[in-house]
């Protein structure tokens, strides 16, 4: 009977632990997501109180995070009130019901920049490769600054594979004006030599035009003539410098597209009540068409040689938010040094390395020589692998000053 009984109690207390385990195990698995459907959109950055920088926000974030495949984004950027919700919608086959708030029915939904929570599942390349869509707040809205416009310009410039530029009718000087920052990072980050890693990859430029009617000239044309010098007899700088823009942007002619888009329907206000069966015909055909357009020039996104996954792409963009938050206007200054950061440590671990080989104590000269050369070493990797043509110096610099500090302890040693 004792023994009965012994047993009894280490089933009990067997059972006791499988049960303890399975509470522990529930736990960590519903802490682990606090969102139950990712069949939505959710805001990944929004804006602070003042509305001039930004901020992350976790529901994004963890719709990313879970993320386990290559990463590729698709953002689309525009004018205020230009239908860009409308068109995400439309791209991911979703109603206004489901899909990103659409203007006219919300209050000007859209604050910063949302993600559909459920990415397209594409093979490109072989990979399989989950695509999210970036919804991001129009340009020129009321109640904002400049520098808040360019900060989320920015920021879809550097997250998005593809970056659609979504146009009403026609470009105006305005709307290339915008593109300066990707111009700059044009600069500052691609053309480096081939072989190396790339900070990463360009974002391809896709100009989308809503037009009333496609007769006349082509979009084609019409991005072509927009990039067109303009004449700047008075020296005017703000001409100078749209016209650098149109220049480089010429120069980048096939990392950009066109494509053209009729409207949809004639009673605007009502698009989201209309089936596709009657909507315009013509727009339904450019409409797919389109689809694949997108789909056949995305790639993973690519940061320093390697595609990212959901979690490696949420420490990408935190990197990035840190650095166009920097100053009182987004720098690609900031984004240079962030690059460079990974790579001036292995260099400065590379002159430390030759200068703890050293026998001391040397003489004043043999350590000096020693320096320069492990100096000059150092330097040389640096000027193989570092990012940006214009803004590395500051990365220069530090690297410099870092060395000069083991330099500064060698010497007081002897």
């Amino acid at each position: 009977m004792l023994l009965l009984l012994i047993d009894f109690e280490l089933k009990m207390n067997s059972w006791r632990w499988v049960f303890v385990v399975f509470v522990i195990l529930t736990f960590l698995r519903s802490g682990s997501s606090s969102i139950e459907n990712f069949r939505q959109a959710f805001p990944i950055v929004e804006p602070d109180s003042g509305h001039t920088k930004l901020r992350l926000s976790r529901e994004g974030l963890e719709a990313i995070e879970r993320i386990t495949t290559p990463i590729s984004a698709v953002a689309v950027i525009g004018p205020y009130r230009s239908g860009k919700s409308f068109l995400l919608n439309q791209l991911l086959s979703l109603s206004c019901y489901e899909g990103f708030g659409v203007g006219h029915m919300r209050d000007t939904k859209t604050k910063g920049i949302w993600v559909w929570g459920t990415p397209l599942q594409l093979v490109i390349d072989g990979v399989n490769t989950s695509v999210i869509y970036l919804d991001t707040e129009g340009f020129e809205s009321v109640g904002k600054s400049n520098v808040y416009d360019d900060r989320i310009f920015a920021l879809a410039t550097v997250m998005s594979s593809v970056l659609i530029y979504n146009l009403a009718e026609t470009i105006r000087e305005a709307d290339i004006s915008r593109l300066s920052f990707a111009v700059e990072l044009a600069e500052e980050f691609y053309g480096r030599v081939k072989g190396q890693d790339v900070a990463f990859e360009p974002a391809k430029l896709l100009w989308l035009i809503q037009r009333d009617f496609l007769q006349g000239k082509s979009v084609q044309e019409m991005v072509y003539e927009s990039l067109q010098q303009v004449p700047n007899y008075g020296g005017d700088k703000n001409i100078a410098q749209v016209n650098q823009i149109r220049d480089y942007l010429a120069i980048m002619g096939d990392n950009s597209t066109a494509f053209s888009l009729p409207q949809p329907h004639l009673q605007r206000t009502k698009l989201c009540d209309l089936k596709d069966d009657e909507l315009d015909p013509s727009y339904v055909t450019k409409r797919e068409q389109l689809k694949d357009l997108v789909a056949s020039i995305i790639r993973p996104k690519v940061v320093q040689g390697k595609t990212l996954t959901g979690k490696q792409f949420v420490s990408f963009l935190e990197q990035i938010l840190e650095a166009l938050n920097k100053g009182d206007i987004p720098s690609t200054g900031s984004l240079v040094e962030v690059f460079n950061k990974g790579i001036l440590e292995r260099c400065l671990k590379l002159y430390n390395q030759r200068m703890d080989k050293l026998h001391l104590p040397l003489s004043e000269q043999s350590l000096q020589q020693e320096h320069d050369e492990s100096c000059q070493e150092a330097m040389e990797a640096f000027g193989e692998q570092h990012f940006g043509r214009h803004h590395a110096k500051r990365s220069v610099d530090a690297l410099d000053e870092e060395i000069q500090k083991v330099l500064s302890a060698q010497t007081n040693y002897i």
